[in-house]
């Protein structure tokens, strides 16, 4: 089983937006069972007394009007232990590598990606709840979540897939 965990500041936005496409994709192309999919924050904002905040009303309505459903997902921080647990990390924006290196303690079996480099591009995925921008942002990690897949579909034609 290939375990993926995707990242961003407070996963309330881009990671559990790629999170929940990911898994719809993977569905649709008939590999889930083979697919373990999650997603965390670098940070604690999202938080509290140890209960993570619901994935963001906005974020939640976009996926929604893909018929995408994320009920229940709530915020988790990743942790060094993470490392262990997954395959690939995969960060949104370079501040998130960032602070996924620094958390994870650096890459030693380059497990740690940003997610648009699954469709050829170093761009960062902007963060909607600043820009407000719902749509670039599903577009952006639908776009990265789709190269993923046909590296993932790749593999499994090759057999690598467990």
């Amino acid at each position: 089983m290939i375990k993926i965990l995707f990242i961003c500041h407070g996963n309330i936005c881009r990671s559990p937006m790629a999170e929940f496409v990911m898994k719809d994709l993977a569905e649709r192309a008939g590999i889930s069972a083979q697919l373990y999919i999650a997603s965390a924050a670098t940070s604690t904002e999202e938080i509290w007394n140890g209960m993570g905040n619901p994935v963001y009303p906005p974020a939640k309505a976009k996926l929604g009007e893909h018929g995408i459903d994320c009920e229940g997902k709530r915020a988790v921080q990743l942790t060094r232990a993470d490392y262990g647990k997954y395959d690939y990390l995969i960060g949104m924006d370079s501040t998130n590598i960032r602070n996924m290196l620094r958390m994870l303690g650096g890459d030693p079996e380059g497990k740690v990606y940003k997610l648009l480099s699954f469709a050829g591009s170093d761009r960062d995925i902007a963060d909607p709840w600043y820009t407000g921008d719902f749509d670039a942002t599903y577009a952006d990690v639908t776009e990265g979540c789709t190269g993923l897949l046909n590296m993932l579909l790749h593999m499994t034609a090759l057999g690598e897939v467990r």
